[in-house]
């Protein structure tokens, strides 16, 4: 069979509607679909009937498949002439691993894509009402991993980060709340600073918290607020506050 092709989705933050048209027509024609614990249900639906769906979902010190298997299996599907879908959750290029794969695919000198996909830390903050930039409030945003903080290998410059961003988005940072949230504060960071964690963006399993990053350790505990959850820390938090009166009218109107 001739060389197939590898696609390489991005699925949206949780809301199966929040997925683009380019990634479902991807779907639609997929020979092999490999997708991720995030990914709703439904998306797989729109698979022919006959597509090969294969699980391949990370939990917390669960994985169903490694990484290098992953890889492996996208590759050999490709290899003797599948289009193969990998679908991911949120956006493939933002904390998605998506470039390890897309290297895979050209090592081995198979014809890939990537299809962007709207991102957890959008997808969050839309869904929460808490904007990343606001005008008069924060001019820039970044987004890091939680998932290393502290440690002998920790990648990030939690110092710069404390005071050179407005609105940070802090993605797998459930684990090690506590330890951010003192990285942040122990480099000058107020703890008065205002955060948020919302738990299952988008679904209808959605839920959020709202404190300080002095207090939402104790808050997120007393709601049990697990992964997957997102974290965002700036003054725009306070917004989400003065718009939740005007989402109540519109919900009472609906």
């Amino acid at each position: 069979m001739s060389r197939g092709r590898i696609s390489i989705v991005g699925a949206g933050p949780g809301d199966p509607e929040l997925i683009t048209v380019k990634a479902l027509r991807r779907l639609e024609e997929a020979d092999v679909v490999l997708y991720d614990r995030l990914v709703s249900d439904e998306l797989l639906n729109y698979c022919r009937t006959g597509t090969l769906k294969i699980y391949c979902g990370k939990a917390p010190g669960r994985h169903a498949l490694t990484q290098s298997e992953i890889e492996r299996l996208i590759v050999d599907y490709a290899t003797v002439g599948h289009h193969v879908v990998r679908l991911k959750g949120g956006d493939p290029f933002v904390f998605g691993r998506g470039g390890e794969e897309a290297l895979a695919a050209a090592r081995a000198g198979i014809p890939f894509e990537v299809i962007p996909g709207v991102t957890s830390a959008a997808g969050a903050s839309a869904s929460a009402g808490i904007p990343l930039t606001h005008r008069g409030t924060a001019a820039s945003f970044a987004v890091v991993t939680g998932s290393r903080c502290g440690g002998e290998n920790a990648p990030v410059r939690w110092d710069l980060l404390a005071q050179s961003v407005d609105t940070l988005a802090v993605y797998m940072g459930v684990a090690k709340l506590g330890e951010i949230c003192g990285e942040l504060i122990r480099h000058g960071r107020a703890a008065s600073t205002p955060a948020a964690l919302i738990e299952n963006a988008t679904t209808s399993a959605e839920r959020v918290v709202t404190g300080t990053l002095g207090d939402i350790v104790q808050r997120a505990a007393a709601m049990r607020i697990g992964n997957p959850a997102m974290l965002l820390v700036g003054d725009t938090v306070g917004i989400r506050e003065m718009l939740r009166p005007a989402e109540a009218v519109e919900r009472r109107i609906v």
